[in-house]
């Protein structure tokens, strides 16, 4: 009968020991896991980040489109795992540098001042085309020698970059898209890949162009890396030749 209490006792003890160990491997992995993404993010816990919208196009200069709307929630369950609070502004109302909060900057230079100067400032290879004629060049993007153009309802693309500099050294996160519908599918892409962005990029800058596949049927949620443009994007692109004048 000893024996047996000994080896119940025993059979305890290791089951004890097992659970807190499987309890400690876990907590240390989540541990770790949340302070990569909070590194990644430049989110510390109690952190504030800004969120910074552009206007929706041919609409009162207040108006929001819903899929940046959506965006932001896209992102809003990183931003809370992170312990950090988000404040939502307008791009013309943020008059700030950058770097002391970690911002996440949604719409095209069109839509967005604030993107406008972000990609003059901190990504000088990139030309967007915010003056196009014709409806099919609206939004067009050249960057390392390619051209990306929107198809309506067929190809949208969009920027993502994370753009490091500025005093604090808190990223930007620019998600500046063709349509609204390419800025969403841009945040659902940051926030399902963000882990093995920041395996790859840790804590240096990169800009990827993304491609939206047929988002009249099937909205932001097939996308696909088109390239990844880092280099050619931070590097002074060659000025565009001047337009012959007629006489």
């Amino acid at each position: 009968m000893d024996e047996d209490v000994r080896d119940i006792l025993l059979g305890l003890i290791a089951a004890g020991l097992s659970g807190a160990f499987g309890w400690f491997t876990r907590t240390y992995l989540w541990r770790r896991a949340l302070r990569r993404k909070q590194a990644f993010f430049g989110l510390p816990a109690g952190s504030d980040c800004l969120f910074v919208v552009g206007r929706q196009m041919r609409a009162a200069e207040t108006s929001v489109h819903r899929n940046d709307a959506f965006a932001l929630l896209e992102l809003s369950a990183l931003i809370k795992d992170c312990g950090a609070n988000v404040q939502i502004v307008s791009h013309d109302e943020t008059r700030q540098g950058f770097g002391e909060r970690a911002e996440f900057c949604v719409g095209g230079p069109t839509s967005n001042t604030r993107t406008a100067a972000h990609l003059a400032s901190m990504l000088p290879g990139v030309r967007i085309k915010v003056d196009a004629e014709r409806r099919e060049d609206r939004g067009t993007i050249r960057v390392g020698g390619e051209t990306y153009r929107w198809q309506e309802g067929q190809e949208d693309f969009v920027l993502l970059a994370r753009l490091m500099g500025g005093e604090g050294g808190r990223p930007v996160f620019l998600l500046s898209g063709q349509t609204a519908v390419s800025n969403q599918a841009a945040a659902r892409y940051l926030a399902r890949h963000h882990e093995r962005l920041a395996r790859k990029y840790k804590s240096d800058s990169f800009c990827l162009v993304l491609k939206v596949v047929n988002s009249q049927a099937y909205g932001p949620d097939v996308t696909e890396l088109a390239a990844e443009v880092t280099r050619a994007a931070v590097t002074p692109a060659a000025p565009e030749p001047a337009a012959a004048s007629g006489r």
